[in-house]
């Protein structure tokens, strides 16, 4: 019989706790005061000393020096541009680089989760409203790296910050203050439209990198987002580093001129393009990014590409999977 106390109300619970035995982690209802909160069992073993390591475990442990974290932001108005796939595969792939890597999905659809293969108990919606701490919303999506899920919920926490008579736009940055520092890359996924939950990610995120499909529309979808992030430079100093052309397909004459067009408006900025793969749609199907899906075709290898634009350093993610190297178009 284990016993749980309420973080909102103190209010102890008796809980036998010796019948859960698949999951470590599960958010309990205070039956006092209707508060939410997770139980981490697994956190519960492991704090439990033996007898001879009692005498030897410090009363608490140094914190680990806090990181200089890079917030990117993944976002674009328009949709169907390849936001989603290149938040997860970019996190993944800087967590794999040995970076140690947080991605926040900040759309109502909670697609980062599904394309990773999890299902978190709780999420955004839970740390926006105060219910969960942060580091009870994040888990463990990979080796070093996290994720802090979006989803359907969220719908009603943009409600919540819209009504907001100050600071609405502070409200993600607030809640991250807890765990600032934590990690070397905060990736940030955004859905489509321009709303405040967006705002609040811009506040945030310290780097931009906007994914482009190569046709007309998202052209168009860049130009608007550019007009619209002025409004936001105006108070916060942030700019769009990073344009990642995707879709690429060189039989095909627009995407090449949409390449070029890009090129000559944002110049350096435009990162190698990602050219289309099959593998990159269905990758998410069977909860893997492209790196563990299809480590040897050109997915994964413009998406190593990438990581190495990101993360500065041309030797990352180097090995056998990824000898046939990224492509950079010349026409």
């Amino acid at each position: 019989m284990t016993i749980i106390v309420c973080p909102n109300c103190s209010r102890k619970h008796r809980a036998d706790t010796g019948k859960v035995t698949a999951k470590k982690k599960f958010i309990v209802r205070c039956k006092a005061c209707e508060h939410k909160f997770l139980i981490n069992l697994e956190h519960e073993e492991e704090q439990k000393p033996t007898p001879a390591a009692a005498a030897t475990t410090p009363a608490q442990a140094t914190p680990a020096a806090p990181k200089n974290t890079r917030k990117i932001c993944v976002s674009l108005s328009k949709g169907g541009v390849g936001k989603t796939t290149t938040a997860v595969n970019l996190s993944a792939g800087l967590a794999m680089a040995g970076y140690k890597v947080l991605l926040i999905d900040t759309d109502t659809q909670g697609q980062s989760s599904f394309v990773l293969g999890k299902k978190p108990p709780a999420g955004l919606t839970e740390l926006l409203t105060g219910e969960l701490t942060a580091k009870e919303t994040i888990f463990e999506a990979r080796p070093n790296l996290d994720i802090l899920g979006g989803g359907r919920s969220l719908a009603g926490v943009k409600r919540v910050i819209d009504k907001k008579s100050f600071g609405a736009e502070w409200t993600l940055s607030e809640a991250m203050a807890d765990i600032d520092g934590a990690y070397d890359y905060v990736i940030i996924d955004t859905s489509p439209g321009w709303d405040q939950l967006t705002v609040n990610v811009l506040f945030y995120a310290t780097e931009i990198l906007t994914p482009v499909a190569l046709e007309v529309m998202a052209l168009h979808g860049l130009a608007e987002f550019t007009k619209n992030l002025h409004a936001i430079k105006r108070y916060k100093p942030i700019d769009l580093n990073y344009i990642v052309p995707t879709f690429l397909d060189d039989r095909v004459e627009q995407p090449k001129n949409i390449y070029r067009k890009l090129q000559d408006l944002y110049g350096d900025k435009v990162c190698t393009p990602v050219r289309y793969d099959e593998q990159l749609a269905r990758s998410p199907s069977h909860g893997q990014t492209i790196f563990e899906f299809v480590p040897d075709g050109v997915g994964a290898a413009d998406y190593a590409a990438l990581v190495r634009r990101i993360a500065g350093n041309k030797g990352v993610l180097l090995g056998e999977q990824f000898d046939q190297g990224a492509v950079v178009p010349s026409f």
